[in-house]
């Protein structure tokens, strides 16, 4: 299992349950994104980089550069996903559906999110989108990633993570993780996010509940990754929402 064993998955459980996610669910709620960590220790982060250059265990591998996406190239998992990426992937979507029927609420989008992901995988998969989206993201010096969002059909999660499996500083220069904000009638927000090795952000998918004197509003959210310097940056991205 590519030294991805059930000795992991116990200590990677207990460091998410002992997040603070009441301050980490408001910050999202507030600015659209929030961080925390490390989640994932150097030896899980480098049993993570060792997969991608593996074949067996991904559906699909797309040279960014071919689809004007930016440029690097990223892994599709396969189901089923490795247990680590299962767990983590589990874990975090029961510790913000909370937020996310919040969210819902606040922009009145009348949908209500189970409790637990198997059910909301459920309601993915009956609604034509079975297609396991957890990816693993490889960059090298001259690359980088273009502002997008996630969307992989009418059913998505508001919320997605994403996993630093290298040490910046020391394994790359450059590649930030950055954000951008659009809101109606102002000029657009860039958020220039810190990630150390093992550490997560999580963030909004498409759009967040921007609060106005007037009640919520939508503040779209778009993100990327800066140019790649020097060596190679790898993530990890936990997509609740399966895909088309």
């Amino acid at each position: 299992m590519n030294a991805l064993d059930d000795q992991m998955l116990a200590p990677i459980e207990a460091r998410l349950k002992a997040l603070d996610w009441g301050h980490l669910t408001e910050t999202l709620a507030t600015q659209g994104f929030a961080t925390a960590g490390p989640v994932l220790s150097p030896a899980e982060c480098a049993a993570l980089r060792q997969i991608y250059g593996q074949d067996k265990g991904f559906r699909k591998q797309v040279i960014m550069a071919r689809h004007s996406y930016g440029r690097g190239e990223y892994k599709y998992f396969s189901y089923p996903l490795p247990d680590i990426v299962q767990t983590l992937r589990e874990k975090l979507y029961a510790k913000l559906a909370g937020a996310a029927n919040l969210w819902s609420a606040r922009l009145g989008k009348g949908i209500s999110f189970p409790p637990e992901l198997p059910d909301f995988t459920k309601i993915c998969h009956a609604g034509g989108q079975p297609r396991p989206t957890p990816l693993l993201l490889k960059y090298r010096a001259g690359d980088y990633n273009r502002l997008h969002q996630d969307l992989y059909g009418d059913h998505f999660f508001p919320f997605q993570a994403a996993i630093l499996l290298n040490a910046p500083g020391q394994d790359f220069s450059g590649g930030e993780f950055i954000l951008v904000e659009n809101r109606a009638r102002v000029q657009s927000r860039a958020h220039v996010v810190p990630l150390g090795l093992g550490d997560m952000v999580i963030f909004a998918v498409a759009e967040h509940a921007d609060k106005g004197q007037a009640g919520f509003r939508r503040a779209t959210l778009r993100h990327g990754v800066s140019d790649i310097h020097t060596g190679e940056r790898t993530t990890l991205g936990i997509i609740f929402h399966d895909a088309k």
